[in-house]
């Protein structure tokens, strides 16, 4: 039997029914923003057994965090979104966490002005109290956020920069073939193509899976602008997508994650380019970072590219799926020129 995320975490029995159940099973969430207290302890060093490395693929690791709060409904980050120190973070039980990030001696030590508020819908109520509960991907361009919805197959649209968390949702059309995917591995990578991109402006979503099998393509829909339409996406070793996110050059990275009893959790990227992006397409390209147990990673799912100076930060999140087992942990590299 493959091994999905959910079948993975679900057949370990250290999750029960929160990791994989209704909302109704998940913690719950402030019907308000609410600010929470976040403890943050610096990851040094990426690999547990060469720790004078710094170099993975063509990312080089910055500094890093394992977070952790009191705050009952903590955790469950598939998306993430990143300006300078300001992170968005979107939590599965449809909750935002906003939060600055904080450094010493350069490197990250904590996150300051940390707040959760329900995800809320078209009325103004939260959205976990509808059938859009299953919050997995997240981008925000020019003032809008965007999210991903799984097992519904939707996507919404909130005026992140008039309203910030207490925008409502408004519903993006998405094509028959996006609802037909699979209810538990469905939407769970959005992003929106920058300028220099063929696909300028496009609001670009990627499933998980498209089927059952390990090495079966998972597609992929532009959702808008002239260049609408559906692509495949090559999957391999068993890696299934979690999150994209576009560099200014028009390229994408593509996170991935592995899950197994034998070797826990892998996670990878790859880099797509520009041009390969478009309708009827078959995507692939390179894998430009790989990392396994013997690194200080866990479920991650959460995927964000900005600039600093001259530098491209390519970040990441991982979901604890609200686990005492698993972590929360934050990531920063910095991507080779």
């Amino acid at each position: 039997m493959r091994l999905t995320r959910r079948g993975f975490l679900a057949g370990a029995g250290a999750l029960g029914a929160s990791a994989i159940g209704p909302a109704g099973a998940r913690p719950a969430v402030p019907n308000e923003p609410t600010p929470i207290e976040i403890a943050a302890r610096p990851i040094e060093h990426f690999s547990v057994s060469d720790r004078e490395r710094l170099t993975f693929g063509t990312l080089t690791f910055r500094s890093g965090l394992q977070l952790r709060s009191t705050f009952e409904g903590f955790g469950g980050f598939s998306g993430l979104w990143r300006n300078g120190e300001d992170i968005v973070a979107l939590a599965d039980n449809t909750q935002w966490l906003t939060a600055r990030l904080v450094r010493t001696n350069q490197r990250l030590s904590g996150l300051a002005d940390a707040m959760v508020a329900p995800v809320l819908g078209r009325d103004g109520k939260p959205l976990r109290r509808t059938r859009s509960y299953d919050t997995e991907a997240l981008t925000i361009a020019a003032g809008v956020a965007y999210v991903g919805i799984e097992r519904t197959q939707e996507v919404m649209r909130f005026e992140w920069g008039k309203e910030g968390v207490r925008a409502r949702a408004q519903p993006v059309p998405v094509p028959p073939e996006a609802k037909r995917l699979p209810r538990n591995q469905g939407l769970e990578a959005i992003g929106v193509a920058p300028p220099k991109s063929p696909l300028a402006g496009a609001l670009v979503v990627i499933a998980e899976q498209a089927g059952g099998l390990t090495t079966a393509p998972t597609r992929g829909f532009i959702l808008s602008g002239p260049r609408k339409g559906a692509f495949d996406v090559a999957r391999s070793g068993g890696f299934d997508v979690t999150d994209l996110a576009f560099l200014p050059s028009g390229e994408m990275l593509l996170l991935e994650r592995r899950a197994s009893f034998i070797g826990g959790f892998g996670a990878r990227i790859r880099r797509i380019s520009a041009e390969a992006i478009h309708a009827d397409a078959s995507v692939d390209g390179p894998i430009i970072f790989e990392a396994d147990s013997g690194h200080q990673i866990d479920n991650m799912e959460g995927l964000a590219v900005h600039r600093d100076g001259g530098d491209t930060i390519v970040s990441m999140i991982s979901d604890d799926n609200f686990s005492s087992w698993q972590r929360t942990v934050f990531l920063e590299f910095t991507l080779a020129a």
